[in-house]
C-alpha cells in the first residue's frame, strides 16, 4: 500500500512538472493538442493506480474471509486431535483413522475422591497402633461417544480434511508423532493449509506477497497452520482477529 501511495505522489509530481514546462515553453498552437493527450495520460494512469489501490482492498477482504473459513476447519481438526491424544495418548497423522476414531470412540467419564486404609506395614512396625494413609481413588462412572462431545449430530468431521475454499479438492497436509523434551517423548502433530490454496485464483504478486508478510496482525508464513512439528504446541498461527479463540 506503501509503494502504491508513493507511485501516486510521484504521478501528481510528473504530472505538475510537464504542465508547468507546457505552459512555458512550448507554442501556444500546440499546447491544445499536447494538453488533450496529457489529459488522457492522466486520466489512463489516474485509473489504473485506483485500480491498483482498489484490487489490494479487495484482496484483503477476500483474504481474510477465505482465512476465517480455514481456520474453523483447522479448529475442528484440532478438537479431534486433542480428543485422540486424551483417549489414546498419542496424536493420529492418518485422516481415515482419525475419522474412524472419532465414529467409534468414548471418552471414560471417572469420579475421583479421597479415602483412607489402614496401613498394615505400619501398624505392625507400631506394635499394633492403627495407622492409615491417604488414598486417591477414581470412580469409572460410564463412557461418552467422542462424536457427540465434539460434533452432537452433526458431521462435518467427516469431511475436515477438505480445505474448504481456494483450490477444488485440495487436503490439508496432516502429520503426527513425537518430539524429545527434557528426555521425554512428547507427542505432537501438525495440520496446516498453503496460503497459495487458499487464495487460488487471485493477483499472483499479491499472493506472493502474502506469503512473505511478517507482522503481529496477520497470519505469517506461507501457510495456515494448527498444531507443530517441531515444538510442543496445539495453537494456530493466526492472531486473535481472525478467530473468536486460538
Amino acid at each position: 500500500m506503501i509503494k502504491i501511495f508513493l507511485a501516486i505522489v510521484i504521478i501528481i509530481g510528473l504530472t505538475i512538472g510537464i504542465v508547468y514546462v507546457i505552459d512555458k515553453y512550448l507554442p501556444k498552437k500546440l499546447k491544445p493538442a499536447i494538453m488533450l493527450v496529457l489529459w488522457i495520460l492522466i486520466g489512463y494512469f489516474g485509473y489504473i493506480t485506483i485500480m491498483s489501490v482498489y484490487g489490494e482492498i479487495k484482496f484483503n477482504k477476500l483474504k481474510i474471509e477465505r482465512y476465517k473459513i480455514v481456520i474453523e476447519s483447522l479448529k475442528d481438526i484440532r478438537d479431534a486431535e486433542l480428543a485422540h491424544r486424551t483417549v489414546t495418548g498419542k496424536f493420529q497423522g492418518n485422516w481415515d483413522n482419525l475419522i474412524k476414531f472419532i465414529d467409534t470412540a468414548q471418552f471414560t467419564i471417572t469420579q475421583r475422591r479421597d479415602s483412607t486404609i489402614l496401613d498394615k506395614e505400619a501398624t505392625r512396625r507400631f506394635g499394633g497402633v492403627e495407622t492409615f494413609i491417604e488414598i486417591v481413588i477414581i470412580d469409572t462412572l460410564g463412557y461418552v461417544s467422542v462424536k457427540d462431545s465434539l460434533f452432537g449430530i452433526d458431521d462435518r468431521y467427516k469431511t475436515m480434511m477438505n480445505i474448504p475454499i481456494g483450490k477444488a479438492g485440495e487436503k490439508f497436509e496432516l502429520q503426527a508423532g513425537f518430539i524429545e523434551q527434557s528426555g521425554f517423548q512428547i507427542a505432537v502433530f501438525e495440520a496446516k493449509a498453503l496460503k497459495s490454496i487458499i487464495l487460488d485464483g487471485q493477483d499472483k504478486d499479491l499472493i506472493l506477497q502474502e506469503n512473505q508478510v511478517l507482522s503481529v496482525e496477520a497470519v505469517n508464513g506461507d501457510a495456515i497452520k494448527v498444531g507443530s512439528m517441531e515444538e510442543v504446541s496445539t495453537n494456530g498461527n493466526w492472531p486473535k482477529n481472525y478467530s473468536s479463540e486460538q
